[in-house]
């Protein structure tokens, strides 16, 4: 299945004189503003968010996975079908892989039909956090943390496998997540389980190529819950500054405690230059992995805000984004275009604010005229700036819409019948 210029324009057509009339009328109320509405458009299009390999099927939880029908069965069919995300919103416009679920049989085949998708290459992630058939030691105790010299080893070399198989492809960076922790109180030594993670990212960080980059994730538990090893940005910030320049911290918004004061982690972050990536995705409870914004849609609009001044004002280097959401009761393609739309939207409406009325608000610490100023972006809809940005690139202006009537799912099926399940997971 491949989504042609001709759908889209079909798609298109029953849209466009709506879009284009509230098109100008935003257009106008911002400009009114003193809001440049093209360069908001322009940002918009710029930006692009990498879809992760795992999350093209189902998703699942710790008591079963309810597999959809039509999902793709290997490497090729995911990034086939991220092209039809792709294709539809001009916002995903590269793969993130996980390794080892989504090793290349033929890696100038992957490249080549990823070429013709106009599929890139983001971030490789590498996994310690369970253990493959045939595996000498077992992770069951940790891997980079490990007492055990051999254990650390082993997951020292698989994240050095994981690059090379990401320079093959044109990766320039690598991720880490550590599930490693304990359950009990003195199970391990918290002190040198830190040191041994320290010193095996050490090894790692050396073996970079000199244009990559490794980002280091947190989480606050799960699956130990007593200790996790990296639990908070401020482990991963000190692992960064300790390995180096090429070291970055990567946050994403499922792993923190609740009602955890994000965009702070960001504006902070920032100005150390340290902030290297993003996973998104929303929750209620925990790390959930719901769709972007479906739950907290302005939090994420005032993590955006930080985002956009940081980029302003600060020297933080460009961002690795990624989606990391998938759900049993959904498609997952819908799923994630719903995704990155939420993501454009938060943007788009950080992109709105009046930053000079806001710093002088601050300034003179009325408290009440910034909170207006900010809900005032927040309040203003911003569907028809994200619709506007995706037809300019020749991508529909409701990927939803478009994507049913195309009937993607359908031809799916067709091609790849009811009982395809997801390689990987």
């Amino acid at each position: 299945m491949k989504i042609t210029q001709s759908h889209i324009e079909n798609s298109n057509a029953d849209l466009k004189k709506n879009h284009m009339e509230s098109f100008d009328f935003l257009s106008n109320q911002l400009s009114d503003k003193g809001v440049d509405v093209n360069l908001v458009v322009e940002k918009i299009k710029a930006l692009q968010i990498a879809i992760p390999s795992w999350a093209l099927g189902a998703g699942g939880t710790r008591f079963g996975r309810f597999s959809g029908a039509g999902e793709p069965a290997d490497l090729i069919q995911k990034i086939q079908d991220i092209g039809i995300i792709h294709a539809l919103n001009k916002s995903s416009n590269a793969v993130s892989l996980h390794i080892p679920w989504d090793i290349p049989q033929d890696y100038e085949a992957i490249r080549q039909i990823a070429k013709d998708l106009n599929i890139n290459f983001d971030a490789v992630n590498s996994n310690t956090f369970q253990d493959q058939a045939g595996q000498k030691v077992s992770y069951k105790y940790g891997s980079l943390a490990n007492s055990d010299k051999a254990v650390r080893e082993l997951a020292v070399e698989h994240n050095k496998e994981v690059i090379k198989i990401g320079e093959k492809l044109g990766s320039k960076a690598l991720t880490v997540w550590l599930a490693d922790g304990s359950s009990f109180p003195g199970q391990h030594s918290i002190r040198k389980a830190l040191a041994n993670t320290h010193d095996s990212l050490s090894s790692i960080y050396e073996y970079l190529p000199s244009d990559w980059k490794i980002l280091v994730e947190y989480k606050p538990y799960e699956p130990n819950f007593y200790s996790t090893v990296i639990q908070d940005w401020g482990t991963s910030f000190l692992l960064a500054n300790k390995l180096g320049p090429k070291a970055y911290t990567l946050v994403d918004l499922g792993h923190h405690l609740p009602n955890t004061n994000i965009e702070q982690i960001v504006a902070t972050l920032m100005t150390e230059e340290k902030l290297g990536g993003f996973h998104f995705n929303d929750s209620k409870y925990g790390d959930d992995d719901l769709t972007v914004g479906s739950i907290k849609p302005y939090q994420l609009f005032l993590i955006f805000h930080e985002l956009a001044q940081g980029f302003a004002e600060t020297n933080n280097p460009s961002l690795s984004w990624m989606i990391d959401a998938s759900h049993n009761v959904k498609d997952p393609l819908e799923d994630l275009l719903q995704s990155v739309e939420a993501i454009k939207l938060a943007y788009a409406q950080a992109l709105i604010i009046n930053q000079k009325a806001l710093e002088e608000a601050q300034q003179n610490h009325d408290t009440a005229k910034a909170q207006e100023i900010l809900q005032d972006a927040y309040r203003t809809d911003v569907r028809a700036l994200v619709s506007e940005a995706s037809r300019q690139l020749g991508g529909a202006i409701s990927p939803i819409k478009a994507y049913r009537k195309v009937g993607v799912r359908n031809e799916l099926i067709k091609e790849r019948g009811t009982d395809s399940k997801a390689s990987g997971l």
